[in-house]
């Protein structure tokens, strides 16, 4: 008599199905199909544009890049914990405004503008953390309350103008002109670049600024016990907060760490353009959602992460350059936008439905 121990189990009966083409095409895809998809829009702008292919225009699309990188990480932060911060936009345009009009308007030191600019972006990371979590306004509905509020804040601060120097005083009722200027240093940020030489221009101050802030939050969120908490109460809140994370306090951070990337946006923003327009944050919403979600399809990771932000803000920032340089209509590219930002959430989420 054979012991039924002894006996083959089901599993060991059955073989595996085996993975048809298709299936391995659908894993390929998955897996790498944002960087070729990166490596196609270089090999079709290049042919359609001379200039596209060039050092100079690489530089350019870095450049432009940083600001939507670094806003793009903050959005990453809030939909790894389950959330989602639709108020990073009209943030950083917040910070440009207060930036600016606090050196030029009141002719206040550089680094003191920097810092009134973080801490007023804490101040919003802190409102936003309190509605969504002490009275359960749903994350949507209070960061688009709050990108309304700072839209008029932002119109308060110049009286709805923008903010240059020379400018009249908004808040002098005899006229006379601003005497504060943006100093150099502060422009340093966002116009200057290091190891320049005779052939080449140099990397520009504001990718540096934009890699040391990608580096820290890949390491926090990829390596770190907070990074997994992030991850473990985006994954189950409840889940989460029976085994002991302090779910409400992971929560906050995510909004504040939010709001504060937003603010370095805006400040790497203004440093950039040397001027405070109105509303100069508000392009960066779309974009910065766009990148989020395109990132879950980086490599097969099929959650929020760092790298995969940093190339679906890459794609955007590829896409618009080569279609400004093939004089596309701004308004055809708002269309082709829109569509990206479809394609990127029917992605994401048909990825985070496959992973469950």
């Amino acid at each position: 008599m054979n012991d039924i121990s002894s006996q083959p189990t089901a599993t060991q009966i059955i073989p595996a199905a085996p993975e048809t083409f298709g299936t391995r095409l659908l894993n390929f895809l998955v897996t790498y199909g944002m960087l070729i998809a990166i490596g196609l829009l270089i090999i079709f702008f290049s042919q359609r544009t001379t200039a596209f292919f060039s050092v100079d225009n690489f530089l350019l699309i870095a450049r432009a890049v940083s600001i939507l990188m670094i806003v793009a990480i903050g959005v990453t932060l809030s939909v790894s914990v389950g959330g989602f911060d639709v108020s990073v936009g009209s943030v950083t345009g917040l910070s440009v405004m207060i930036s600016t009009a606090l050196m030029v308007i009141w002719q206040t030191p550089w680094y003191v503008a920097i810092a009134v600019a973080l801490v007023a972006g804490i101040v919003v990371g802190l409102i936003n953390a309190f509605l969504i979590i002490k009275l359960r306004i749903p994350d949507l509905l209070a960061t688009l309350g709050m990108l309304y509020l700072i839209q008029g804040l932002q119109l308060v601060i110049s009286m709805g103008n923008s903010i240059y120097k020379g400018m009249a005083n908004p808040w002098d009722t005899t006229g006379a002109l601003t005497k504060g200027e943006i100093p150099k240093i502060f422009l340093t940020i966002g116009q200057e670049s290091i190891f320049k030489t005779e052939q080449f221009d140099g990397i520009p101050v504001a990718v540096i600024v934009t890699l040391i802030i990608v580096i820290i939050f890949h390491i926090f969120l990829q390596y770190t016990r907070w990074g997994r908490m992030f991850y473990a109460v985006g994954g189950n809140l409840e889940a989460a907060r029976l085994s002991g994370i302090p779910v409400n306090r992971i929560r906050t951070a995510a909004y504040v760490l939010s709001a504060i990337l937003a603010t370095l946006g805006g400040i790497v923003l203004a440093s950039r353009v040397g001027s405070g327009a109105v509303k100069a944050g508000e392009p960066y919403l779309l974009d910065s959602v766009a990148a989020t979600y395109f990132g879950f399809a980086v490599l097969k990771a099929r959650r929020p992460n760092v790298f995969g932000t940093m190339m679906g803000a890459l794609f955007v920032g590829i896409m618009l350059n080569g279609l400004t340089m093939m004089n596309l209509a701004w308004y055809f590219q708002d269309v082709i936008k829109g569509a990206v930002l479809i394609l990127s959430l029917a992605l994401s989420f048909y990825l985070v439905k496959q992973r469950r």
